[in-house]
């Protein structure tokens, strides 16, 4: 697995979503709805994973295949995905949610 490939990628798909969000903020009036789109954006990143996994063959299941990173033994696919790709999900959250309460 490429990983930094996957994680390419998934910045790419994960930031036009984020696109689609701020859209939609602007059609939202209610400060509540508002933030529920901070979820429904969690939703996409979990999604987009899985999408991209299905995508390049990976069963995000199966023991990470060690290649000399350490401190990856016993992790799943899923656990090193997540790992590497939570700071791309973080920033583009900071940014919706300083959208959300700082319009």
């Amino acid at each position: 697995m490429d990983i930094n490939a996957f994680r390419a990628e998934l910045e790419i798909r994960l930031n036009i979503e984020k696109e689609y969000v701020f859209q939609e903020l602007s059609a939202i009036d209610d400060y509540q709805e508002k933030l529920e789109l901070l979820g429904k954006f969690n939703g996409k990143y979990k999604g987009l994973i899985k999408r991209i996994a299905n995508e390049e063959g990976i069963d995000l299941n199966a023991p990470h295949q060690n290649e000399g990173e350490p401190g990856s033994e016993n992790l799943s696919n899923e656990q090193i995905i997540f790992g590497i790709t939570m700071n791309i999900y973080d920033k583009m959250a900071d940014d919706l949610y300083e959208k959300i309460t700082h319009p």
